[in-house]
């Protein structure tokens, strides 16, 4: 498979954040959302084995939460399964990061997929397998980046329309950052205000979580591996 990076922070988001997390980052995506934050990605990254994987992995211990992402972690699905199947193993908890436009049946059930359906705003609207619902369970989670009250409509009535709140674990909708973020590490940088996004699932009445995307405000929005 085609690794960009393997590396130990926080994790950022997620009803995970602020966890140990180590991160086995994929090359290779084949969306382009306007906001993307891991361009480095398209394309590259250095071949490595599985024992090679899990032994960078093995390398980071004690932390046991595990993120697979990209790009998008499922265009390499023959690869990556038994990369997961090996790491729940060896007794990690995993999460792969996904935008849900591949095919999500072979994901190991014990795996915690984190799928992000891509709103309009993101020029990738539409995007997501509506067979995937199928594959969504009560250990997942579903995210939405959301840049404007456009993408917040949609989310909103796509979370209504197909049960959400009751099917996973967790819905995120997490405010977009800015791809000319400054170094400031404050909300300055969300293309979306956190306090009107807020403001928006109040007045709604939606059971949601709120996602930071923490590792932005921990480090320079911009900076890569953490």
């Amino acid at each position: 498979m085609y690794i960009v990076e393997i590396y130990k922070s926080v994790q950022g988001e997620s009803s995970f954040a602020g966890l140990p997390c180590i991160f086995v980052r994929l090359a290779g995506c084949n969306l382009r959302c306007s906001w993307c934050d891991s361009e480095y990605t398209f394309t590259g990254g250095r071949k490595m084995s599985l024992e090679e994987v899990m032994a960078e992995v093995k390398r980071l211990a004690p932390v046991k939460l595990l993120e697979i992402t990209g790009g998008e972690p499922m265009l390499q699905e023959r690869e990556v399964v038994p990369l997961m199947e090996s790491l729940l193993a060896y007794g990690y908890e995993v999460l792969i990061e996904t935008s849900g436009e591949r095919p999500l049946a072979n994901v190991p059930k014990s795996v915690h997929k984190i799928v992000d359906v891509k709103c309009p705003a993101s020029g990738e609207g539409g995007s997501f397998r509506m067979e995937n619902l199928d594959a969504l369970t009560k250990n997942d989670e579903v995210k939405f980046v959301i840049a404007d009250r456009g993408d917040y409509e949609f989310a909103r009535d796509f979370v209504r329309e197909h049960g959400f709140e009751s099917r996973v674990r967790d819905v995120l909708f997490s405010p977009a950052f800015r791809k000319d973020a400054g170094p400031e590490r404050d909300a300055r940088n969300c293309l979306l205000d956190p306090r009107e996004l807020v403001e928006w699932i109040l007045a709604d009445g939606l059971n949601v979580r709120l996602g930071l995307q923490i590792h932005k405000f921990i480090w320079e929005p911009m900076l890569k591996g953490v």
